[in-house]
């Protein structure tokens, strides 16, 4: 990796605080990660009646296990971004762009953590929880951060998978087990990453271009993004209001994902309408409540 624009802000021993590694963490990631696997705890007890059988000590564990694993992953995609987090003007603040945090401390911050997290699951919980928290940190990484970002402007879209285990690794801790409805909701926030993601690269269209990043947005310009996000937004919807039709939600679950979905499509209209960058702006800030809002309602049933 290329450091040369890091080289004037990079000394010999580091200047971070508590809080420049706790910003390593990707605080505001971890919470969406910490509340759709609490989720799939959640159901998981009210579908299997689970959670009797789990002290709720150990549940807490689970839960911390998932935070610090997809807190530790974002550590080690960090450090391997540090070069463009330069660059771009959303992310040079960082602690390693700012020379707070010397690389190789962050790196072995980010491994240390992912390597606890995964081993403490396996051993309070069960392997199969343990195994779902390893492969996701893997591929967040691996796949992900050193493959696709740079690579493809599906970065995204398949790299996005690393974002939706959380849902069945709550359901794993729970019942050992993975059946159908923690992988709709693992569907769920898979199909809800694309457009997420793109209202997003609309208004950082120039920071992604800076840092050669070859987001939708970049190599096929912003109204062939914007149709893309509708596409995924439609079949997102029917996607969200499936667990009532299966039974393993209740009607009034479908009719609130209804609700949300309907907003969330037309606010997709609206960005592919209109070439004012607000609307891209209010897509991302409204996906990020209607993920929150949907498993809100997927937890009451």
């Amino acid at each position: 990796m290329n450091d040369t624009a890091l080289s004037q802000n990079l000394t010999d021993t580091s200047e971070a605080t508590v809080s420049d590694y706790f910003s390593l963490l990707k605080p505001k990631v971890m919470s969406l990660v910490i509340f759709t696997g609490f989720v799939g705890m959640w159901v998981a007890h009210k579908t299997v009646e689970g959670m009797a059988q789990t002290h709720p000590f150990l549940l807490a564990v689970a839960m911390l296990c998932l935070a610090i694993n997809a807190g530790a992953a974002g550590a080690i995609n960090m450090w391997y971004d540090r070069d463009i987090d330069a660059i771009m003007h959303r992310t040079k603040n960082r602690p390693l762009p700012l020379g707070r945090i010397h690389p190789d401390e962050a790196l072995s911050f980010g491994v240390i953590l992912s390597v606890l997290s995964i081993m403490v699951m396996g051993l309070a919980l069960n392997w199969t929880a343990a195994a779902l928290l390893a492969f996701a940190n893997l591929f967040y990484v691996f796949i992900y951060t050193i493959w696709l970002k740079r690579l493809t402007p599906q970065n995204i879209v398949i790299g996005g998978a690393a974002g939706a285990f959380p849902p069945m690794i709550g359901w794993a801790a729970v019942t050992s087990d993975v059946t159908l409805y923690p992988l709709i909701m693992f569907l769920i926030i898979f199909m809800w990453t694309p457009p997420h993601f793109w209202a997003l690269s609309l208004f950082a269209n120039e920071d992604y271009r800076r840092a050669n990043i070859p987001m939708m947005s970049v190599t096929a310009g912003l109204h062939k993004t914007k149709i893309q996000m509708l596409v995924y937004t439609l079949l997102l919807v029917p996607l969200t209001i499936s667990p009532a039709f299966l039974e393993l939600a209740s009607f009034q679950y479908g009719l609130i994902a209804a609700t949300l979905g309907t907003l969330f499509i037309l606010s997709a209209i609206r960005v592919l309408a209109s070439d004012n960058l607000k609307h891209a702006k209010i897509m991302f800030s409204y996906s990020v409540f209607y993920l929150f809002a949907l498993f809100l309602a997927i937890m009451m049933g």
